[in-house]
């Protein structure tokens, strides 16, 4: 049989109740500017109501939630679950970098450079696996644009080729 103090801590439990209580606590402050109680209206009628009381039963439940993970908390655990969690930014900011780039230097290439940068960032170092990124990034890029026709502007890279057919050519289709 568990030990039942080992079944009852889950990593990670102490942080999520303190910043859903954070959370809850900042959506209550913003309950009277967000939706209005018109007067003398009839109570369950009020546009504000539903919103409050949601917003307020978050926060009790919250804060419920919250005093139970704080009878033996285990700091040193709840800190490395929360570098954890602060890891996976890393990857929206490889997205926001990937978003910033493809106006830069095409969907193509861009593309094309971060599959393959993520390859490597996951851990693979085989040429077959970051040429398999590659064309996976080079299909995506003919799916959409050539096949789904969707419409991604050029980048700024493609004004430094010369005029004519070629260009044309790789803006509309790269």
């Amino acid at each position: 049989m568990k030990n039942p103090s080992n079944v009852r801590h889950r990593p990670g439990a102490l942080l999520f109740a303190a910043l859903f209580v954070l959370l809850a606590l900042f959506l209550v402050t913003q309950i009277p500017a967000q939706v209005i109680w018109v007067k003398n209206g009839k109570v369950l009628g009020q546009p504000a109501l539903w919103p409050g009381v949601g917003v307020v039963g978050m926060l009790l439940f919250g804060v419920a939630h919250l005093a139970t993970r704080l009878r033996a908390p285990r700091i040193e655990v709840e800190l490395a679950e929360g570098l954890t969690w602060l890891r996976s930014i890393e990857f929206a900011i490889w997205f926001m970098v990937y978003v910033w780039a493809v106006p830069q230097i095409g969907y193509l290439l861009a593309s094309l450079v971060f599959a393959t940068l993520l390859a490597l960032r996951a851990g693979y170092r085989d040429a077959r696996t970051l040429w398999l990124a590659a064309g996976f990034a080079l299909s995506v890029v003919v799916v959409f644009k050539a096949l789904l026709s969707v419409r991604i502007p050029g980048g700024a890279i493609y004004d430094w080729l010369p005029s004519g057919a070629l260009k044309t050519f790789l803006i509309v289709n790269f």
